[in-house]
């Protein structure tokens, strides 16, 4: 990134692609974290995390996964958008299972369970993490659910967590899969930042990846990446990748609120945020000056 030298950074810090190393505990990430950890340790069937677009389910999904010790054997299925019998295998290749393809549908399941026997005899508990899932065939999440039936007399043989966008509670409302819907015992929504969430979140990243000084963004160019956000943090990043550059296109080390303001404009996404909000802050602002006339007629 050619403003990195300039600002005494060492690597771009608003990448758009989730890093752990940036990760940035506010507090419904946190509570997240949290649910995840005490479902996986309690020995829940499923358990469901939704979020809207860019809110940072997948980096969340893999600070859990790295947050979990050697007595776990993970498998992580990005694109879970696959018919029942193709997402067995996927699942088998992850759990380190070659499976043979052209074996059906029963006997993957079969060879599936003596894997996770195996595991378990050997003290390891299984774990799947499944991204965009709002996207999965019904008969997929059928199958998912037969999958853990599996059980000895004392655990589930293997835990299932959903990732996805709120579309994902419509799919799972459907009444051909009311059971698989009942086996979710721990559940939680992530939320967008607040306006000083957004703050720390920003000063963060910059410290993260190197930026050692005062805060690069003033208070105004903050509040406007927030308000035309609306706490994202995908689009929080996206916006402040184009503000940094426009300051440094100025030869700056600062970034005002008119480089945030340019950067909004730049972004389709964030900019209809943005113009809903402005009309809001115009009617406030007249009442003030209305007020302050007022008090000196």
């Amino acid at each position: 990134m050619i403003y990195l030298s300039h600002f005494g950074l060492r690597e771009q810090p608003f990448g758009i692609t989730p890093d752990t190393s940036f990760f940035y505990a506010c507090r419904s990430i946190q509570e997240a974290l949290n649910t995840l950890l005490v479902a996986v340790t309690n020995g829940e069937g499923f358990i469901k995390v939704t979020g809207e677009v860019g809110t940072g389910k997948t980096l969340l999904c893999r600070k859990f996964l790295a947050s979990l010790d050697e007595s776990w054997v993970t498998a992580y299925l990005p694109n879970p958008n696959l018919e029942p019998r193709t997402l067995l295998l996927a699942l088998g290749e992850e759990l380190g299972q070659k499976l043979n393809p052209q074996l059906d549908q029963h006997h993957i399941i079969k060879a599936l369970n003596l894997a996770l026997l195996d595991a378990a005899r050997n003290r390891k508990r299984v774990i799947v993490c499944l991204d965009e899932t709002q996207a999965m065939p019904l008969e997929t999440l059928e199958t998912l659910r037969l999958l853990t039936n599996l059980e000895t007399e004392k655990r589930k043989l293997i835990q299932v967590v959903l990732f996805g966008q709120p579309e994902l509670d419509e799919r799972l409302s459907e009444e051909s899969i009311r059971q698989l819907r009942q086996r979710i015992t721990f559940q939680h929504h992530l939320g967008a930042l607040s306006l000083m969430e957004t703050e720390h979140y920003l000063r963060h990243r910059m410290a993260v990846a190197g930026y050692r000084g005062d805060p690069v963004f003033t208070r105004y160019a903050e509040r406007t990446i927030y308000r035309a956000s609306g706490g994202v943090p995908r689009l929080i990043n996206i916006l402040a990748n184009k503000a940094l550059m426009l300051a440094y296109g100025e030869g700056g080390h600062r970034v005002h609120w008119r480089h945030a303001r340019a950067a909004v404009s730049d972004t389709p996404a964030a900019g209809s945020l943005f113009r809903r909000w402005i009309p809001v802050a115009l009617v406030l602002a007249i009442a003030a000056c209305g007020i302050g006339w007022m008090a000196f007629a």
